[in-house]
């Protein structure tokens, strides 16, 4: 079933600031209220700048740190002894060139290197591998840098998922009696500096995020997001700030009311570090769309999906490794897979 619901995004230029700091009180009506906010800024750009997020200065600046001493010092062959397609949870070390969103953009590889961390098991990959550990470099110093942050973003994603409920007038446990072991994921992002990069350069090529929500934390400009008059707008670093986007799987139980935000990275003229951080629900959480927060004349537009099977097909699609497993019959799409790009911005324009 293709998307046929009307973009509600507005014709932004830049990102709303949303402050949560009421969704940590003890008193109902003041985190409705932060939530109205939080909802708003979703369906207005699906994009926002949020503060009052209580996540410590020095956890963001030890992962910083860590993601530095890992991509800068570690040679080549030391980084691939933990390449990502020798996991069984899908974790672990990203090459340049091993993904690619090259559904509507010249087919060449995304300039960057990455380091995935998520959960042991259940994983992304428990459909195939029914128990599995992380992997984690040799270095010590990486896990205890890293390992923390992780941790923080899943609280941080337990409030968010709360205000969401709140925000669309739902019970405020709507999403977190369904998030007890999550496959979110945590993504350690290193895009190579270059001081002639031009505007057609590519970090990484546009798309949707597959989640709920996107938690990210930026250390230099080149993120674009695509507004509501298709226009692509240039995010800022601000201080204090993270950055939340709104998924597929968002997209999907609110019925269109959030639509997931196109987004790319361009143009990266200096070394750039990025952190998103992946929110999802567990893995057989079924994500359709939800019916009383629907117009008494509004039908879904939306089939259900399996919030773990949609977040393993897109991944399928996109990494090399996974590509060739799927080609050896040792994994597999779930049915109803949906195809890249079935979200957002381009899905409406096709419907």
């Amino acid at each position: 079933m293709t998307a046929l619901v009307k973009n509600t995004h507005t014709a932004f230029t830049e990102l709303p600031v949303v402050d949560i700091s009421l969704l940590f009180s003890d008193d109902l009506d003041k985190r409705i209220t932060a939530s109205k906010s939080l909802g708003k800024a979703a369906q207005d750009a699906g994009f926002l700048f949020l503060k009052g997020h209580n996540v410590s200065p020095a956890l963001i600046e030890n992962l910083k740190q860590s993601a530095k001493a890992y991509f800068i010092e570690e040679d080549e062959d030391t980084k691939m002894s933990n390449y990502i397609g020798l996991s069984k949870n899908h974790t672990g070390y990203v090459p340049i060139g091993e993904e690619g969103f090259y559904s509507t953009e010249k087919k060449k590889p995304d300039l960057k290197e990455a380091y995935d961390i998520g959960p042991d098991s259940p994983s992304l990959l428990s459909r195939f591998e029914k128990e599995a550990s992380t992997q984690w470099p040799s270095n010590d110093n990486f896990k205890k840098g890293v390992k923390p942050y992780y941790e923080a973003m899943l609280e941080l994603s337990r409030v968010l998922f709360k205000g969401f409920a709140l925000a669309l007038d739902l019970p405020e446990d709507t999403f977190t009696k369904h998030l007890t072991q999550p496959p979110s994921q945590l993504r350690l992002i290193h895009y190579f500096d270059n001081p002639e990069a031009k505007e057609t350069d590519s970090g990484i090529g546009a798309h949707t995020d597959y989640e709920f929500f996107t938690i990210l934390l930026p250390t230099a400009p080149g993120l674009q997001v695509l507004n509501g008059a298709s226009e692509w707008i240039n995010v800022p670093i601000v201080d204090g700030c993270f950055v939340i986007n709104i998924g597929d799987m968002m997209e999907t139980v609110t019925n269109g009311r959030y639509v997931a935000t196109s987004h790319r990275v361009r143009q990266v003229k200096e070394e750039r570090y990025s952190f998103p951080f992946f929110s999802s629900l567990d893995y057989n959480t079924i994500v359709e769309p939800n019916t009383t927060i629907m117009n008494d004349d509004e039908k879904p537009s939306y089939e259900a999906i399996i919030c773990g099977d949609h977040l393993l097909a897109q991944t399928i699609q996109t990494f090399s490794y996974l590509q060739k497993k799927a080609a050896r019959g040792e994994v597999n799409l779930p049915d109803n897979a949906r195809s890249l790009l079935s979200f957002g911005q381009a899905a409406i324009k096709e419907g």
